[in-house]
This record gives C-alpha cells, structure tokens and sequence, in this order.
C-alpha cells in the first residue's frame, strides 16, 4: 500500500539507508544527468512529450465530463428520488428553520448555498417525488449543477491520481473513462443527491495523500506540510458529506498506520524522536485539523437555523428550548404539587391511562395475575389520562417551594378512580421479566411505600431543577424495586381493550422510558391553569453549549441511522453490487413512459470487476511462489502492486467491507465510492498486463520548478488500442441506456424489455413477453 512505500531520513549520514533505496538515489541523479547531458536526453524528451499528451487528455476528459453531466440537466422538471429529502433540507437552511438529518451538513450546506446563490426562497417543500419545479418556480437547475460540478471535477481527479501513481497517460485515461462514462455516476451527479460531493471529495482525499506519500524523502518541507494539511481538509469535506464518509477517514487512518509502523522499524536506523516527530504531524495534519474542520460545519449548521422546525422533535428539550418559536420554550410551565395533569411516552405518544377494569385471574400462558386495577397506555386524550401529584413531603403555603423538582419522591393519584399508581413484584401481563403496574386505593395507607417514585428529569439532573410541561422529560423510578415505567407497541389482548401496556423495565436508565407532560389540566386549587409568567418571564432562546449540542445530534445520527431498517422494494445486498445485480427506480413518468432508474454500466463494472479478481490473483500467486523461493514478478512491478494497486484496493475493502455487517436499508448507490476505487484497481492491472516491466525514473524541470520523479513505462502499442476499443463500447453501451439515466426520451415496451441486460433490474413500463401470456 501507500503507507508502505519505506521513508528515508533526511539527516546525518549516520542514517541507515535499504540497498534498494540507494540504488533508487542513483537512478533518479543518473535521470538529472541525462536532463544536463544533451547526448542522453532521450528518455527525458519523451516524457516531456507525454506530459504534453497528457494535458490534452485531460482536458478532453473533463470536457467530456461536463457535457454528459449538464446534457439535459433540466430534465425532468420534477423532484426525483431522494431530493425530497436533501432539496429540503437546503430550503431550511434558507428559511432557518432547524431540521434533523442523519447525514452530517457539510454536502446539504453546499446545496443551501446554491439554492440562495440561485433565488431560491425556500419555500417550495419537495413533499414528494413528481412534484413540479417549474410549476412552483424553483431553480433546480442551479442547484443540480453543483452535483453536476463536483461530478465532472471527480474526472480530472481520478486521472490525476493515476499519473502521480506512476501510471502511464493512456492507463489514467482508461480509469478515467470508467467513472467518466458510467451512468450510474452520471445519474448521481445530475440531481440534489450527497454522493456526487462524497465522491469527489474522497477522491480529492487520496489524491493529497498520494502526494504527501511521494515526498517522504522530502519530509517537513512546506509542500509536504501542504499536501499532508490538504489530506486532512479533503478528509473532512468527505466526513462532512455523508455519513459512509467516516469510511475515507478509517481508509487513511489504516494507510498512516501502516506508514509508523514502517518509521518505527529499527533496522532503517530510525530514532525514535524521529517517529514521534512524524507521529506528531500526522496526529495534527489528520486528526486535530480535520476534527477542527467536521466541527466547523456544524457550527455554520446550528448558526444558520436559528428557529423551530421539522426536526424539533427529534432533540431534547434543553436542546428545543435554544430555538425561537419552539413550542417548549413557548409553553413549557412549572409543574406543582397538586396540579392534575397528562403524561404521555416520548417514544410512543401514548398516555398514561387507568380505568375501572382489573386484570384478569388468569393470562393466556396461565400466569397468576395481581386482579388489579388496570394501568395501560392510551393514544387518545380522555379524563381517565389525568393524575395528580401528590406529595411526600411537607410544603409551604405558597411560593416556589411547591414546585416538583428533579429526585423528589412523589404519588401519582388517579383523579376518576381516586386510587394511587403502584408497581409491585408480580409479572406484567406480556412480559414475564417485567413488573405489573396497577393502583392501589388513596386512603389504604398498607402499601404506602410501593406507590412511591422519584420524578428523574433526564436532560437536567441537577437536584433543585424544576420539572416542566412540555419540556421536562423524566423517567419515572419506582422507589422500592428501582424499576422505571415502561411501555412498548405491543396491544394488549381485548380485556384491555388493545391498549398498550405498561410495565417496570428492570434497566433503571433504560433510555426509552422517557415521559414528559403533555398538559397540566388543573392547576393545585383545581381551576384550569393560568400561564404562570413568574416561572419563566422571558420567553427567548435559552443558551447551549456548542459541544453539548453536537455531541447529542451526533449520537441521535448514529442511533437513526442504525435504525434505518424497514424493507424497500429496491434495497440490495452488498454481494450484489459488484455484480449489478440491481438498480434502484429513481423517477417515472406514466403518461411519456418515461423513467431514471439508477444503473452503472454494465461493460465497466464487470471490467473492473475483472480487475479485482484478477489483482487478487496476481498477488496470491505471488505470495504462493515466493513461499517455493520462485520470484515471478521483478520487484519493481510487485512494488507498484504492493504499494500503489495495494492502496487503491485498501480504499476498495474499507469502502466495502462494512456494509456487509450494517442492518439498515442498503442500496446500490452505497457501493459508487468503492466502484471508483475499483476503476483504479482495474487499471492498475491494465498497466500490469500490458507490460511487465518499469523504466527508471526520470526528472522533469521547468526553469524555476523542482525535480518531479516520474516512473517511465512503455505499454507498447496495445495500450492505446485496448484504450480506444474499451471507450468505443463503454460510450456505445452508456448512449443505450441513456434514456434510463437522462429521464428521457420515453420508451416503449420492447425498448424497455432490450435494455433489461439482467432479469434482476425491475425497470418500470416493460412489455410482457409471449411466454408469460397464459393462454
């Protein structure tokens, strides 16, 4: 891999050097005396005519880039696939109204730029796919182009990477060309979707530690600063974007590893105040710089969304309290003692309810039950959701010191049935693990101590903090048994009417027992509540600690993310994707026939496909022969498979790899930022095929410019053929299928049923074929 390529200590002579490196040395001043010497300038002269070759190749590329990805890209007019979702979210950041993602800002921030760079006033709401943009005046084309920008820059950088992997100019173009006339890229970075700036600014990631890796021998000069610098900043962007991102920060985090453990090898005459020099500049260059950099987008986040919004729901109340116009910070009152109010679950919105009926004798699996009063949760608002809280404790008259306050122990009476809650050691009714929750009569004092709870509020667990409607969430633990009152979604049978239960969790801390009141409904003199202004007598945004509030809307990401699991008829497994086993239906059109259903290029993946097995083979058989004391590859060219192929395969695995253990809904589009990584695994191995041997290296100067090694390889005349013919039915395939990627022009039935290469893509409007029909 990259990390692996060994680093040289520029210092005293005392330094030991590996014979392979001095030989290196050699090659690289024989290579500036041939630059001097006119009689041996061959070589030299030929590179420079490469390098010329090589700028006008990239600018085709890239030209070529742009016209696929603006071709059409304001068709169709209509919100497509997941711009429902990140369309949006760029309207809040112009409205400033707070939302909930579980995607980190940075990629959403950028579309919120464009959008207001574009007129865009945010109001239109990307409710659901089909919606018109022209109809309700929305500058999407603006918006899609900076996908469209990203996408096409991703060219350009993926060539780039080649050539300063050493790479010949017809190889960096023939990877190029696999991302550069891939449809499912192009579809990707023609719409308001995150992965087009994913990708790009992964690539632009291994790009600057590509070159931070070639000046190891220049080690702390400013340009190895910078580029080191830039693997961090482009490390974050890519963080920032998407939340799969943090795969690119473990990929670099492996490569560094791998690169101190070299450093910290003996036998190269390393000392160690020499490791913990580059120990330290790679903690501050990927580690502080980057974090530094992610934090920073959040900080703009919360900025630019000052007020309520969609995503209130998801925070916490302390958090909710920091917006203006949220409904806590407007209505949030002091709860006291002897005020009647509804509680209800946080999770389920159900109430806390009791009723007349009791439990019966017995349960379905013949359990023995208490015949208490039944206690259950209830979605709908009715007088037998009302309980008054009673205390444990002797109060003042008046004044604040009747105020419920965090770890007071309370009574919960039930105001219709005049009886008090109580939680005892006999099984609930569904869960034989769990305690029965019941109420006993408020005059039978025999069972005091089992209707005793401490009111815990969760986000404020400070003694003294006042408990509010609204915003006051709390569990409610049983000051006996330490259970917390607990539901779940599962109905109760029809002797409880279908209402759910309610049950002690044996987990005091169990994070989903949370309650908060919904409404106080009489305040301790029994009158309907007055608003209680001496309580709370500014209502603006109360202040949070930035750490504090990050720290709580990325665990909230996380615990989302993870629990992305419902089916979706067009998730796929990871093992498919290599394959192209499926796509995903991004829009439809009924009346035109008309679809984009997201699908890579057949001719390209299975290439790079090809690459992979066949790069995995190369190295084994190596490995293999090597144990026979055979040595079938010069070490030149195992060094660039080892190394260089070596960390495109790594950024593959890590990109991969993952996915096989995630839970969550799972789509093919989660497998483009290693299918890009493939495409330079793929050529690698063309380079490797083609020829199977590597010059030595070259310098090029320019008047004021430094010397820049380049590996000189010669592919011969088959490189440019196979070049050419691979481009000739990428392009052939990618113009086919076309009217998939661009929306456009509708298709028949048939013309469907011809582009359907695999019986596994469910594309819409296809025909019926003749054997199918039942006669």
């Amino acid at each position: 891999m990259a990390a692996n390529i060994r680093n040289r200590r520029a210092g005293p002579s005392t330094s030991r050097v590996e014979p392979e490196e001095d030989e290196r040395f050699q090659e690289e001043e024989h290579a500036d005396d041939m630059y001097q010497n006119p009689s041996k300038r061959h070589p030299v002269e030929k590179t420079l005519e490469t390098e010329r070759a090589s700028v006008v190749v990239v600018v085709v590329l890239t030209a070529l880039a742009f016209a696929l990805r603006f071709y059409k890209i304001n068709q169709p007019d209509q919100v497509v696939f997941d711009e429902v979702h990140f369309g949006k979210f760029a309207s809040y950041y112009i409205r400033g109204e707070y939302y909930f993602d579980v995607h980190p800002p940075f990629a959403k921030l950028l579309f919120g730029i464009a959008g207001w760079f574009c007129g865009f006033d945010g109001l239109f709401k990307f409710e659901n796919i089909g919606d018109s943009y022209t109809a309700n005046h929305v500058p999407y084309v603006g918006m899609r182009a900076l996908s469209a920008v990203l996408g096409s820059l991703t060219i350009p950088v993926v060539y780039a990477i080649m050539k300063e992997s050493g790479y010949s100019t017809i190889i960096a173009a023939f990877s190029a060309s696999l991302i550069l006339f891939d449809n499912a890229h192009v579809t990707q970075s023609r719409l308001i979707l995150l992965d087009a700036t994913l990708i790009f600014f992964m690539s632009l990631t291994m790009y600057a530690y590509i070159r931070f890796q070639k000046l190891r021998y220049r080690e702390f000069t400013t340009e190895w600063w910078g580029w080191l610098l830039a693997t961090g900043l482009f490390m974050a962007c890519t963080w920032g974007s998407k939340v799969n991102g943090v795969l690119t920060v473990a990929t670099i985090g492996v490569a560094v590893l791998i690169d101190l453990w070299m450093l910290l090898d003996h036998r190269k005459g390393y000392s160690m105040e020499h490791f913990w020099s580059h120990f330290a500049a790679r903690a501050v260059g990927l580690i502080i710089v980057p974090f530094i950099i992610y934090l920073s987008f959040f900080y703009v986040h919360f900025a630019l969304l000052p007020t309520s919004g969609p995503g209130d729901t998801f925070m916490s109340p302390a958090f909710q309290e920091t917006l203006s116009g949220n409904e806590m910070l407007l209505n949030s009152q002091e709860i006291r003692y002897y005020d009647t109010v509804a509680m209800r679950h946080k999770d389920t919105k159900v109430y806390l309810h009791s009723h007349v009926e009791r439990y019966p004798l017995k349960y379905d699996d013949g359990r023995i039950s208490s015949q208490g009063q039944q206690v259950t949760g209830y979605g709908h608002n009715d007088s037998n959701n009302h309980w008054q809280i009673i205390p444990t404790k002797s109060l003042p008259e008046t004044g604040r010191g009747r105020i419920v306050r965090h770890n007071d122990i309370i009574q919960l009476l039930h105001v219709n049935t005049d009886s008090v809650l109580l939680t005892h050691d006999v099984a609930s009714p569904l869960m034989a693990t769990n305690q029965e929750f019941t109420t006993w009569p408020k005059h039978d004092k025999t069972r005091y101590n089992e209707t005793l709870f401490y009111m815990q509020l969760v986000d404020t667990p400070n003694d003294g903090e006042a408990w509010k409607s609204k915003s006051g969430y709390f569990r409610l633990l049983h000051a006996q048994t330490k259970v917390s009152m607990w539901t779940h979604n599962q109905q109760l049978p029809d002797w409880a009417f279908k209402q759910q239960e309610i049950n002690g969790n044996k987990n005091p801390t169990e994070r989903t027992a949370t309650w908060f009141v919904d409404t106080i409904v009489a305040d301790e003199s029994g009158e309907p509540p007055v608003d209680r202004a001496d309580s709370q007598p500014e209502k603006i945004p109360k202040k949070m600690n930035f750490f504090r509030k990050w720290g709580e809307l990325q665990l909230l990401m996380l615990q989302h993310n993870a629990g992305l699991t419902a089916s979706h008829p067009y998730a796929s497994s990871p093992i498919n994707w290599p394959f192209l086993l499926s796509g995903i239906s991004f829009w439809t059109e009924n009346e035109s026939q008309k679809q984009i259903y997201l699908i890579g290029n057949i001719v390209g993946w299975w290439a790079c496909l090809i690459g992979l097995s066949v790069y995995v083979g190369i190295l084994g058989a190596d490995l293999l022969a090597r144990r026979r004391d055979v040595y079938p590859i010069p070490e030149p060219v195992r060094n660039r498979l080892w190394n260089s192929a070596g960390f495109f395969f790594l950024v593959w695995g890590i990109h991969y790899a993952p996915f096989f253990v995630m839970n969550r809904q799972l789509f093919i589009h989660h497998y483009l930022p290693s299918h890009l990584a493939s495409a330079l695994i793929a050529g690698a191995v063309l380079q490797f095929v083609l020829s199977d041997t590597i010059n030595f290296p070259v310098s090029i100067r320019g008047p004021t410019t430094r010397a820049k090694p380049r590996m000189v390889t010669d592919i011969g005349l088959k490189g440019p053929i196979i070049f050419a013919v691979t481009c000739i039915v990428l392009f052939g395939f990618y113009v086919y299928m076309a009217p998939l990627t661009y929306g456009t022009p509708g298709l028949t039935g048939d013309e469907v049923n011809s582009r359907r290469f695999l019986s596994s893509w469910t594309l819409h409007f296809a025909a019926k074929k003749t054997e199918d029909v039942v006669v």
